[in-house]
């Protein structure tokens, strides 16, 4: 076998293409022959996932996970156990992970829940959104290392998993390695409403230099940003309009002062919807998981995937979106995002348990 990653891609007009590369499959199956396909995971504990030897990449991520109580009365259960479980990746030795994110987030939901939805990376899939599918390509040179951590402090989970790969002889270079991150701001510092009338405080004031703006991803070195998942929980009681969207995207690379290289419209703009919109959709590169409740009250979801047009950095990027127009708005943000760079990658952490639960 003398394969390289190769230069296949994965559209339909490609699969006639023989290939010389080498399927394996790290999963969870039983290894006495029975029906226990699954690992127990302790609170506290990790599980490792798969460690790889050698060159290769890994084309595909399936999980499923249970509570040890999800059958007995809810109030039993620890809740929120989408938040207190991590997906972490190592690729090529490294000690700093590439990939830090709670596992229902990273799949593409935020808040702790599920739901069923589709895009070309990342799914959710019947039952309610409980079968965890991720498409994006990872590779790695020499060696990879996924697990799941648990910061449970009470139940056992049970977890079952599928990581589909392919080896190689080596990788070329040129080939960009897999990066995820989660951040919060929990509320953002937005601004008193002051006797503003309800359309000045929602539609007015200026933002000059995106400083303040929630941020998305920072990272240095090269690469290119494939996109993110916004997770926002609408904290601003009033029967008035209550629209949470109105902040633009502005996307600083390569050391930009002022304008951003890219600089957008509106939150929903930048997800590819429009007009507040108030409704679930599911499209390959961007969806609304979670449209909210009446009036845009509760928990939001959205996503948008640069997979057609993903965004290049040489030596920098800052990716961030306004918490309402000029910043107003004090609302609970989260994300994810995901991008492909050289390594070493800056390095980062993931706030502690306490701090990544959702509000109801």
């Amino acid at each position: 076998m003398t394969s390289r990653y190769g230069p296949h891609g994965s559209s339909l007009r490609d699969l006639p293409r023989l290939r010389d590369s080498r399927r394996h499959r790290a999963s969870s199956w039983d290894r006495t022959g029975g029906n226990d396909d699954r690992v127990t995971l302790a609170p506290g504990r990790a599980v490792v996932l798969a460690d790889i030897a050698g060159a290769g990449a890994i084309n595909h991520l399936w999980v499923t996970v249970a509570n040890e109580r999800m059958n007995r009365d809810p109030w039993m259960r620890e809740p929120d156990h989408l938040r207190r479980l991590v997906l972490r990746a190592y690729w090529d030795g490294e000690e700093q992970p590439s990939i830090a994110v709670p596992l229902g987030d990273f799949f593409g939901v935020g808040h702790g829940r599920t739901t069923n939805f589709v895009s070309a990376p990342l799914q959710m899939s019947p039952e309610d959104g409980k079968g965890f599918n991720c498409f994006f390509h990872m590779p790695f040179g020499d060696g990879a290392r996924l697990e799941i951590a648990s910061e449970l402090t009470d139940e056992q989970v049970y977890v079952y998993y599928y990581v589909d790969y392919e080896s190689f002889d080596a990788l070329e270079d040129g080939l960009g390695r897999f990066h995820a991150q989660w951040r919060r701001n929990n509320p953002c510092a937005g601004a008193d409403q002051d006797g503003e009338m309800n359309d000045e405080y929602l539609l007015t004031g200026t933002n000059l230099d995106g400083r303040d703006n929630y941020t998305i991803l920072e990272a240095t070195g090269r690469g290119h940003y494939v996109g993110c998942v916004l997770s926002i929980r609408n904290l601003r009681e009033t029967d008035q309009w209550n629209w949470y969207g109105e902040g633009d995207d502005m996307i600083f690379i390569d050391s930009d002062d002022w304008p951003p290289t890219l600089h957008g419209t509106g939150t929903e703009d930048y997800f590819n919807t429009a007009w507040c919109p108030t409704q679930s959709y599911h499209a390959p590169y961007h969806g609304i998981t979670l449209p909210g409740g009446d009036n845009w009250s509760g928990q939001i979801g959205l996503y948008r995937f640069h997979i057609e047009d993903p965004i290049t950095f040489e030596r920098s990027i800052r990716v961030s979106i306004e918490h309402g127009h000029a910043n107003k708005r004090s609302d609970d943000y989260s994300s994810v995002a995901y991008w492909y760079q050289q390594e070493p990658h800056a390095p980062f952490t993931l706030d502690p348990v306490d701090a990544r639960l959702p509000r109801g």
